[in-house]
């Protein structure tokens, strides 16, 4: 197994939940009461919410005034005392002149009262008979209030944490980090999945295995004592949800919590619902999808999240918490069937990002399984008129368009769902935004291009070179355009340390010392499928022998996974592992397993070059390159994607065939690896060995131009006024 030092800000951490509301680091209250077992009621309610708890309690003036000496992080004070008065607690706290969170905790004051004090400055106000409040009340004080819900079946938290499989994930930890970084009041929703996606080992034969992953959920997360329910096949499922703190550059905090169902009261089968990610058959995953969304929305109500503004959805696997935002709206009226003031509001709450133009990309389960799946005995007729269900699942195509081929039944398109449903929809790169609106037609689908997480992605090399001349480029990634006055030896250096320790770490794993630091090395990592032509490299042998041989050596470094149904993909991975012996004599492959964010850190910053070659129109973003840019390593791709904003020519990388393709057909492969084979022979190969400050002007570029745009910052704030708040 891989076991490479761990890059900067993705290792292992000791704890999933630091920060000021951990086990690790209590959080300090003063209570204002004179009734001690009031105060322990309070006490109790908030470790019940998952707070780890100092505490004291005072009922005097004087007293109060001694123990804000040594300020505690918040107040909790009962609206009238015998001898004392919250509002006169107030009073002395603001005449202190400590901005601490005041919560007015009380079973005698009405809301004439509870109003007035709020105006005096109390944050929040909470009944004793409905302390349940409790808990969401002091997060709020402590963190502001959560207004944007993100949803994605899989985020990439920390590479030991296998609750991701490629880079739908990476792109939501991404995300969240940013949105960290940038103090957004978001919350994330996802899936715990104890087996993960799979441990990778190729068999003597070359071809991919499969293994289950173990991992210690207990070591990462905090389980959350909120529990709620949804049925699922006429059955009651119970869910649990684990927490995880994900921290900004500022100290604030996004929590994500990540569902879980296997609790003793469920099934067996049910159990394993959050086990596997993209597991089972078209059963277990649309049962799965039902607890992301459905069950997701349920669990942040149970944690106190009443007041969410919007809800993102990162691809169709959570649309089903639209059902479950209007059944909520038809419930306010105590309705059993949905309005249509109930699509209007639900829309207006709702974002889709839609993230690929592969068709077999977007889930489709057949219409009947989901009123079943759902709990619903006679169908989602049930809820849903005919009228009102072509609104919220019908789709902009003629007549029979959405049956299923084999059966004739009308099949939902999580997809569409998501569209319906949703006030605002973008794809994720220009180019993909076109497609988009064309594989979707009749919805306006706008576009916010990805990018990625600098401070994450960028090497501890060159974190370090950007500290000393770029010292705030973490706060403000577009500083790194400044990146152009950084001294071209000192790109060099850091860049030799990053490709010193990738190519150690390849040897180790090698078990042998075949990379060698002076060979021009290419590195190709994603998920390994068909379109991606992770072989390109290798349709003319001859030639590429000839290109090793004159340029004094190549190496070539791949990592990535192919879906366990994926047979194609396995062949793939096969087949680069058989040229690895027969071409041995000509240039140095590595195919490395189990790819993950740690290794991909550990190749995007070590490499000389970044290959990329999706068939286009296919790579809907792609964002590996943009790791790569953030350490001023620059691209050799295929026109699609990001690169179609990305790529200027000899600037900032190279492009692979044509930029406007007019058409794709068999003989575009054999153009492509021709175009790839004389970029690399007659441009990129003799200017990195013969004109060596040339190539450091184009890591520079990569840096200036890409490294400051292609960020989640940068994508965030897009959002931010495009979607969010808009």
């Amino acid at each position: 197994m891989l076991t490479p030092v761990l890059p900067t800000n993705i290792e292992s951490r000791p704890s999933a939940s630091e920060g000021s509301l951990s086990p690790q680091q209590p959080l300090h209250a003063l209570i204002v009461e004179d009734s001690p077992s009031d105060a322990e009621l309070m006490v109790h309610e908030l470790r019940r919410s998952g707070f780890d708890l100092v505490w004291e309690r005072t009922d005097t003036e004087a007293d109060y005034l001694a123990r804000l000496e040594k300020p505690p992080e918040i107040i909790l004070a009962d609206y009238a005392l015998p001898q004392f008065s919250g509002l006169r607690a107030l009073q002395l706290l603001q005449q202190q002149g400590l901005a601490i969170p005041f919560i007015v905790v009380s079973g005698t004051i009405g809301e004439e009262a509870a109003v007035a004090a709020m105006k005096q400055g109390a944050t929040d106000y909470v009944l004793k008979d409905r302390m349940g409040r409790l808990g969401a009340a002091v997060m709020r004080a402590l963190q502001g209030e959560r207004k944007i819900a993100y949803f994605s079946m899989e985020i990439a938290l920390e590479s030991a944490m296998p609750t991701y499989s490629g880079g739908l994930g990476v792109l939501a930890g991404d995300t969240i980090r940013s949105a960290a970084d940038l103090q957004l009041p978001m919350v994330a929703i996802s899936l715990l999945h104890r087996a993960g996606h799979f441990q990778q080992r190729f068999d003597a034969s070359g071809w991919q295995k499969e293994e289950p992953v173990e991992w210690k959920v207990e070591r990462f997360l905090a389980e959350m004592p909120a529990r709620t329910a949804l049925m699922i096949e006429g059955r009651k499922v119970c869910l649990r949800c684990w927490k995880y703190q994900v921290h900004g550059i500022g100290g604030y905090f996004i929590p994500v919590y990540l569902l879980d169902t296997d609790l003793a009261e469920n099934s067996e089968w049910d159990r394993k619902l959050t086990s596997v990610l993209y597991g089972g058959d078209a059963r277990y995953r649309l049962c799965q999808e039902a607890v992301l969304g459905v069950g997701g929305v349920r669990m942040l109500r149970a944690l106190g999240y009443e007041r969410l503004d919007r809800f993102h959805m990162n691809e169709g696997h959570a649309s089903l918490l639209t059902l479950e935002l209007l059944h909520e709206e038809a419930g306010k009226t105590e309705r059993k069937h949905i309005a249509m003031s109930d699509l209007a509001s639900v829309r207006q709450k709702c974002i889709f990002t839609t993230h690929t133009p592969v068709p077999a990309g977007h889930d489709q389960f057949a219409l009947s399984a989901l009123g079943t799946s759902l709990g619903f005995p006679e169908g989602i007729s049930e809820v849903l008129d005919p009228e009102m269900a072509v609104r919220v699942f019908g789709r902009h195509e003629p007549p029979g368009k959405n049956q299923s081929p084999s059966s004739g039944e009308a099949m939902l398109n999580m997809t569409y769902l998501g569209l319906n449903m949703s006030r605002y929809v973008n794809g994720v790169a220009k180019r993909h935004g076109q497609i988009s609106r064309m594989m979707f037609a009749g919805y306006h689908i706008d576009a916010i291009t990805n990018g990625v997480h600098a401070a994450t992605w960028t090497s501890s090399h060159f974190q370090a070179l950007y500290d000393r001349h770029i010292p705030d480029w973490r706060q403000d990634n577009f500083s790194l355009r400044h990146a152009e006055s950084i001294p071209a030896p000192e790109i060099w250096e850091a860049h030799t340390r990053a490709k010193t320790e990738l190519l150690a770490c390849v040897n180790h794993e090698e078990n042998k010392p075949a990379m060698k630091i002076e060979a021009f090395t290419l590195g190709f990592a994603r998920r390994v499928t068909a379109y991606k032509r992770a072989d390109l490299l290798f349709t003319d042998l001859e030639r590429l022998k000839k290109i090793a041989a004159e340029a004094g050596g190549l190496q070539v470094i791949y990592a990535g996974k192919a879906h366990p149904s994926d047979h194609e993909g396995k062949r793939l991975i096969r087949r680069i592992l058989e040229l690895k012996e027969v071409l041995n004599d000509s240039l140095t492959i590595a195919f490395l397993p189990n790819y993950d964010l740690a290794l991909a850190k550990l190749i995007t910053s070590g490499v000389d070059l970044w290959l990329n070659t999706p068939q286009p129109p296919l790579e809907a973003s792609g964002t590996s390159g943009m790791k790569a840019a953030l350490n001023g390593i620059p691209s050799l791709s295929i026109v699609d994607g990001w690169w179609m904003e990305g790529l200027i020519e000899g600037v900032t990388g190279w492009a692979i065939g044509d930029e406007k393709r007019e058409r794709e057909d068999e003989s575009s492969a054999l153009r492509d690896a021709a175009s790839l084979y004389d970029k690399l022979e007659r441009v990129i190969l003799p200017m990195f060995h013969v004109d060596r400050d040339r190539y450091l002007d184009v890591m520079r570029h990569a840096i200036a131009v890409n490294g400051s745009f292609f960020n989640t910052q940068r994508m965030l704030q897009q959002y931010v006024l495009s979607a969010y708040f808009r």
